[in-house]
């Protein structure tokens, strides 16, 4: 069987369109959709069924990208790497969302770069749920951290830990209300204060509010900005009430220029996945990145 077909029907399952699977190969459309019709007639089945937008696999075509894929891989990381004397070498691709990521995930995986002695150099990417898992998918990276769990066979999802997430403002935001009111009256204490966010639509205040209020919040953003890492420096500089990780701004509690509005007796909490390709697991350097992550973990909860 002719490994370019095979290539080309794993890039098609995990982009999930013959049009994305086209742009990733670098092929015109009809030149994947012949390609796939040849496999098809090679192995007498369908391997998927098209679709209004997009192609969906059948029985045999899942089956197929299991067991094909993890080997694809495995070549393709031959070929990248080489053969020479640096051929120990291996490079890992991780992506999720860059606050986590920079500030826990990397510096995890930078020490377990600097202590194996089968060498592993690191390669990173930012982006949101949908676009790791994506990327993951399309062969882009090895490893995702994502708070969305894949569905369907073609990612495995283990989970890694919990992120607390807890509603905060700078001494002077807070003393305009006192915390000892907004402890005692809630949202209601807190409906006039100015927000900093990371997207208009609020979705770090809308998930506590929703979780700890049981209501929407009534104050819309004065602040947006895509990074939580701005967030909490804009907090602090006295900007406006934010929801932020625990993680992230436990020094600024700690040393007093940010104050916990309110306690809830159940703080919300939002759970990270870490997701690979069904099979990759096989490769060495992407299960000790694996195993290790999810080692470091188990002191970040």
């Amino acid at each position: 069987m002719d490994l370019a077909l095979l290539r080309t029907f794993v890039t098609v399952h995990r982009a999930g369109s013959f049009t994305r699977a086209a742009a990733l190969l670098g092929l015109s459309q009809p030149a994947v959709t012949s390609q796939i019709r040849t496999l098809e007639r090679q192995l007498g089945r369908p391997l998927f069924l098209r679709q209004a937008r997009g192609v969906t696999p059948t029985t045999i075509g899942d089956e197929l990208a299991h067991k094909a894929a993890p080997h694809l891989d495995a070549l393709v990381e031959i070929t990248e790497t080489g053969l020479d004397e640096d051929s120990s070498i291996r490079s890992l691709h991780l992506a999720g969302p860059p606050e986590f990521t920079a500030e826990r995930a990397l510096p995890a995986l930078t020490r377990l770069a600097g202590d194996d002695p089968q060498g592993l150099a690191l390669r990173a990417s930012f982006g949101t749920a949908e676009e790791v898992l994506e990327g993951l998918a399309a062969g882009h990276h090895d490893l995702a951290i994502s708070t969305a769990r894949p569905r369907g066979a073609l990612l495995t999802a283990t989970p890694l830990c919990d992120e607390e997430h807890v509603l905060v403002a700078a001494p002077r935001r807070a003393g305009l209300i006192g915390t000892e009111r907004s402890r005692r009256e809630g949202a209601r204490a807190l409906e006039n204060l100015p927000v900093v966010e990371v997207h208009e639509s609020l979705p770090f205040v809308a998930r506590y509010w929703a979780s700890v209020f049981d209501s929407l919040p009534a104050a819309s953003g004065t602040v947006i900005v895509p990074d939580l890492r701005a967030v909490l420096a804009c907090a602090v500089a006295g900007a406006g009430l934010a929801v932020l990780p625990r993680y992230l701004c436990e020094a600024a509690l700690a040393h007093g220029t940010l104050v916990e509005l309110y306690e809830p007796a159940v703080p919300p909490l939002r759970t990270y996945v870490l997701v690979v390709r069904t099979g990759t697991l096989a490769m060495p350097h992407i299960a000790r990145a694996h195993e290790w992550l999810l080692t470091s973990a188990s002191a970040w909860c």
